[in-house]
Protein backbone atom coordinates (compact mmCIF):
# COMPACT_ATOMS: atom_id res chain seq x y z
CA UNK A 1 0.00 0.00 0.00
CA UNK A 2 1.36 3.24 -0.67
CA UNK A 3 0.86 6.35 2.10
CA UNK A 4 1.77 9.36 0.68
CA UNK A 5 3.35 12.74 2.74
CA UNK A 6 0.70 14.41 5.09
CA UNK A 7 1.62 17.39 4.09
CA UNK A 8 2.30 17.03 0.65
CA UNK A 9 0.50 20.06 -0.92
CA UNK A 10 2.68 22.92 1.54
CA UNK A 11 4.50 25.16 -0.78
CA UNK A 12 7.97 26.05 0.02
CA UNK A 13 7.73 30.13 0.52
CA UNK A 14 10.03 32.07 -2.18
CA UNK A 15 10.86 33.78 1.12
CA UNK A 16 12.70 31.22 2.67
CA UNK A 17 16.03 31.71 3.59
CA UNK A 18 15.81 29.05 6.50
CA UNK A 19 14.65 25.21 5.36
CA UNK A 20 14.54 22.54 7.98
CA UNK A 21 14.68 19.24 6.42
CA UNK A 22 13.29 16.06 8.27
CA UNK A 23 12.21 12.59 6.84
CA UNK A 24 8.75 11.70 6.67
CA UNK A 25 5.28 12.67 7.91
CA UNK A 26 2.81 9.85 7.10
CA UNK A 27 -0.83 10.59 5.72
CA UNK A 28 -1.86 8.52 8.51
CA UNK A 29 -5.13 8.06 10.45
CA UNK A 30 -3.18 7.98 13.99
CA UNK A 31 -1.18 10.44 12.71
CA UNK A 32 -2.21 13.45 15.05
CA UNK A 33 -0.16 16.36 13.43
CA UNK A 34 -1.47 19.18 11.66
CA UNK A 35 1.58 20.80 10.36
CA UNK A 36 5.16 19.73 10.35
CA UNK A 37 7.04 18.49 13.86
CA UNK A 38 3.09 18.61 14.85
CA UNK A 39 2.67 15.15 16.93
CA UNK A 40 2.68 15.03 20.37
CA UNK A 41 6.27 13.53 21.09
CA UNK A 42 8.23 15.91 18.57
CA UNK A 43 9.58 19.28 20.69
CA UNK A 44 10.81 21.13 17.20
CA UNK A 45 7.64 23.45 17.84
CA UNK A 46 9.14 24.50 21.68
CA UNK A 47 12.97 24.36 20.90
CA UNK A 48 12.85 26.48 17.40
CA UNK A 49 11.06 29.47 18.84
CA UNK A 50 13.61 29.11 21.73
CA UNK A 51 16.23 29.33 19.46
CA UNK A 52 14.89 33.06 18.35
CA UNK A 53 14.50 33.92 21.92
CA UNK A 54 11.08 33.51 21.61
CA UNK A 55 8.36 31.91 23.28
CA UNK A 56 7.34 27.79 23.10
CA UNK A 57 4.42 27.56 20.37
CA UNK A 58 4.25 23.78 21.02
CA UNK A 59 0.79 23.85 22.25
CA UNK A 60 -0.32 26.69 19.92
CA UNK A 61 -2.08 27.11 16.77
CA UNK A 62 -1.17 26.00 12.87
CA UNK A 63 -1.74 29.87 12.78
CA UNK A 64 0.90 30.98 15.58
CA UNK A 65 3.28 28.27 13.95
CA UNK A 66 2.80 29.92 10.60
CA UNK A 67 3.39 33.58 11.97
CA UNK A 68 6.66 32.40 13.35
CA UNK A 69 7.74 30.82 10.39
CA UNK A 70 6.71 33.69 7.99
CA UNK A 71 8.87 36.31 10.03
CA UNK A 72 11.43 34.06 10.70
CA UNK A 73 11.61 33.24 6.86
CA UNK A 74 11.77 29.98 7.75
CA UNK A 75 10.28 26.31 6.00
CA UNK A 76 10.32 22.81 6.01
CA UNK A 77 10.14 19.90 3.66
CA UNK A 78 10.75 16.34 4.25
CA UNK A 79 12.94 13.78 2.82
CA UNK A 80 10.01 11.49 1.40
CA UNK A 81 7.10 11.91 -0.46
CA UNK A 82 5.99 8.46 -0.30
CA UNK A 83 6.79 5.12 0.87
CA UNK A 84 5.13 1.34 0.07
CA UNK A 85 4.54 -0.70 2.81
CA UNK A 86 2.42 -3.72 3.71
CA UNK A 87 -0.79 -3.00 5.03
CA UNK A 88 -1.55 -2.38 8.77
CA UNK A 89 2.16 -0.51 8.72
CA UNK A 90 0.82 2.78 8.16
CA UNK A 91 1.59 3.82 11.59
CA UNK A 92 5.30 2.85 11.53
CA UNK A 93 6.96 5.94 11.79
CA UNK A 94 10.71 4.57 12.06
CA UNK A 95 12.97 6.03 9.95
CA UNK A 96 15.11 2.18 10.40
CA UNK A 97 11.00 1.18 8.79
CA UNK A 98 10.64 3.10 5.84
CA UNK A 99 14.37 3.84 4.86
CA UNK A 100 14.07 0.67 2.70
CA UNK A 101 9.96 1.56 1.58
CA UNK A 102 10.85 5.00 0.03
CA UNK A 103 8.51 5.10 -3.47
CA UNK A 104 9.45 8.42 -3.90
CA UNK A 105 11.82 10.93 -3.06
CA UNK A 106 11.17 14.77 -2.70
CA UNK A 107 13.77 16.64 -5.15
CA UNK A 108 15.07 19.14 -2.18
CA UNK A 109 18.26 20.39 -4.17
CA UNK A 110 15.76 21.75 -6.48
CA UNK A 111 13.67 23.28 -3.84
CA UNK A 112 16.71 25.00 -2.73
CA UNK A 113 18.19 25.84 -6.04
CA UNK A 114 14.80 27.66 -6.67
CA UNK A 115 14.47 29.95 -3.79
CA UNK A 116 16.82 32.28 -1.48
CA UNK A 117 17.92 29.62 1.20
CA UNK A 118 21.12 30.30 2.79
CA UNK A 119 21.07 27.94 5.38
CA UNK A 120 19.33 24.08 5.65
CA UNK A 121 19.35 22.24 8.50
CA UNK A 122 18.71 18.29 8.90
CA UNK A 123 16.66 17.09 12.08
CA UNK A 124 18.96 13.87 13.03
CA UNK A 125 22.34 13.38 13.44
CA UNK A 126 22.68 9.92 13.49
CA UNK A 127 22.08 7.42 10.23
CA UNK A 128 22.35 3.72 12.11
CA UNK A 129 20.38 1.22 9.58
CA UNK A 130 19.23 4.14 7.25
CA UNK A 131 21.57 4.12 4.42
CA UNK A 132 19.39 5.44 1.72
CA UNK A 133 18.26 8.55 3.75
CA UNK A 134 22.17 8.68 5.00
CA UNK A 135 22.85 8.64 0.61
CA UNK A 136 20.08 11.55 0.14
CA UNK A 137 21.01 14.16 2.76
CA UNK A 138 24.73 13.47 2.39
CA UNK A 139 24.06 14.54 -1.58
CA UNK A 140 22.15 17.57 -0.26
CA UNK A 141 25.15 18.35 2.01
CA UNK A 142 27.03 18.09 -0.31
CA UNK A 143 25.18 20.28 -2.87
CA UNK A 144 25.31 22.92 -0.25
CA UNK A 145 29.01 22.98 0.72
CA UNK A 146 29.29 23.49 -2.83
CA UNK A 147 27.19 26.52 -2.93
CA UNK A 148 28.35 28.44 -0.19
CA UNK A 149 24.87 27.62 1.50
CA UNK A 150 25.18 26.54 5.56
CA UNK A 151 24.03 22.93 6.28
CA UNK A 152 24.26 21.87 9.56
CA UNK A 153 22.87 18.61 11.60
CA UNK A 154 20.22 19.02 14.69
CA UNK A 155 19.77 16.48 17.47
CA UNK A 156 16.35 14.94 16.81
CA UNK A 157 13.62 16.99 18.37
CA UNK A 158 11.50 13.89 18.66
CA UNK A 159 10.98 12.00 22.04
CA UNK A 160 12.01 14.94 24.74
CA UNK A 161 13.38 18.66 25.29
CA UNK A 162 15.86 19.84 27.85
CA UNK A 163 18.79 22.47 28.28
CA UNK A 164 21.36 20.45 26.05
CA UNK A 165 19.33 19.70 23.78
CA UNK A 166 18.11 23.34 23.20
CA UNK A 167 22.06 24.60 23.74
CA UNK A 168 23.08 22.07 21.08
CA UNK A 169 20.50 23.76 18.39
CA UNK A 170 21.23 27.73 19.69
CA UNK A 171 24.89 26.23 18.54
CA UNK A 172 23.85 24.62 15.28
CA UNK A 173 21.89 28.33 14.51
CA UNK A 174 24.43 30.69 16.31
CA UNK A 175 21.78 32.69 17.35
Amino acid sequence: MIIKHKFRDHKISNQTKILIIGTFNPDAVKNEATFFYGRSRNFLWSLLPKVFDEESLKNKNIGAKLEFINNYRIDFVDLIAEIEIEEGKENNYSDEYIDCKVSRWNNIIDIIKNNPIKEVYFTRKTFANIKNIKDKISSIEKYCINNKIKFSYLDTPARYENKEKLKSWKDAFRR
